[in-house]
């Protein structure tokens, strides 16, 4: 009996142990059908109908038309211009907001501090030394000529000035960094404050300081931007580089007012990819529009040249966070989303380019959005 039941409790152990794999090798299945359920679709005869989808084959066909592109404006380092005090102070005032325009030489704000008096009065103090040391060498140098005065007094008397005009000098440039005229300061208008001013024509971006706040040298206080040199960076994927040069035109939109254009002009291709074999390319406006704002998402329209490529009704692509698919007739209602990559757009043909996608492959070429609707609808009910 005891041998009995010991063989009973191995078998036991032993169908629990194999149970496990077969566990999650289920769960992984299950998983792994889930995810693939959601890039199928199938639908019956008169849903087929009622939809109204039609199936077709890519024609390989020569196209030339306009290339469609995305990107945003953007704002070369050189036109930004980000300000600092190159010494602390407490903010007195600034009636700055983000979008402001200014001009060149306008006042943005004004910091007061006490070491701004004292590097006023050391100046006027060492401006003075300069000019009774410079009238002690002149009387030395008289003395000296008529054998007066002895070679060593003369020359003590010529390294004081220069010390002084050494000093003075300095502390002049010192006072033009913060914006004081050295040549226009006198005893009676000594300032406790000065001015920040703006060296463009422009429009402030960023505002990092309110008033009273201390600042020191590495605190960025203002960011302005000249608009002169606002352009437009569009995306373009690799395949369609070689459509693209310096000096094609470009019709910008933005998803607002599509019927806005603003015309553009390539200045420069990048010859660097991203992660997703995209490169940059840098366009001039012909007229910068204030409604144009660094970051805004923009379009671009470039006719590009004659080539060979499959093209299907703009119908067949669905676009979806971002990606492009068309769907594969698998046959019996049944049908599958496929990514592409989408390229030109002439009179109602979209140029794509995909795995396994030929002259041959059977894809839905109208109504494709009705599937899409129902993958959506099916990943939200799951």
């Amino acid at each position: 009996m005891k041998r009995y039941i010991i063989i009973c409790l191995s078998l036991w152990l032993f169908a629990s142990c194999g149970s496990k794999p077969e566990t999650g090798a289920s769960a992984e299945k299950t998983d792994s059908v889930s995810a693939q359920s959601l890039q199928m679709v199938s639908f019956n005869s008169e849903q087929l109908k009622s939809v109204g989808i039609e199936v077709g084959t890519p024609q390989l066909e020569n196209i030339s038309g306009v290339l469609n592109l995305q990107g945003e404006i953007d704002v070369p380092p050189q036109s930004t211009v980000s300000l600092s005090f190159p010494l602390g102070g407490y903010l007195k005032s600034t009636k700055m907001l983000p979008g402001m325009h200014v001009k060149k030489g306008q006042v943005l704000a004004e910091l007061e501090d006490m070491q701004f008096i004292q590097l006023q009065q050391d100046y006027l103090t060492a401006k003075e030394k300069f000019l009774l040391s410079e009238s002690e060498y002149h009387r030395q140098k008289d003395l000296n000529a008529s054998k007066a005065s002895s070679d060593k007094v003369f020359q003590q008397a010529r390294a004081e000035m220069e010390t002084q005009r050494i000093l003075m000098n300095a502390l002049g440039q010192k006072l033009e960094v913060i914006g004081i005229d050295p040549a226009r300061l006198k005893a009676d208008n000594i300032s406790k404050s000065v001015a920040i001013l703006s060296p463009i024509n422009g429009f402030v971006s960023k505002v990092n300081v309110n008033v009273g706040k201390y600042t020191s040298p590495t605190d960025m206080l203002f960011e302005l931007v000249d608009p002169r040199d606002i352009h437009l960076a569009l995306h373009v994927f690799e395949k369609d580089l070689h459509a693209l040069s310096v000096g094609q035109r470009v019709v910008a939109y933005t998803n607002s007012e599509p019927g806005k254009k603003f015309q553009a002009e390539i200045i420069l291709i990048s010859k660097n990819l991203d992660q997703d074999r995209m490169a940059e390319v840098h366009c001039h406006f012909e007229k910068y529009n204030p409604s144009l704002v660094p970051g805004m998402f923009i379009n671009g329209e470039v006719s590009v040249n004659s080539k060979e490529a499959l093209t299907v009704p703009e119908d067949a692509v669905v676009r979806w966070e971002n990606k492009h698919y068309v769907f594969t007739d698998n046959g019996t209602g049944k049908f599958e989303m496929l990514e592409i990559t989408p390229g030109v757009i002439s009179k109602g043909k979209q140029q794509i380019e995909g795995t396994g996608i030929s002259s041959s492959t059977r894809l839905v070429v109208k109504n494709a959005y009705a599937l899409l609707m129902k993958i959506k609808n099916t990943e939200e009910e799951s």
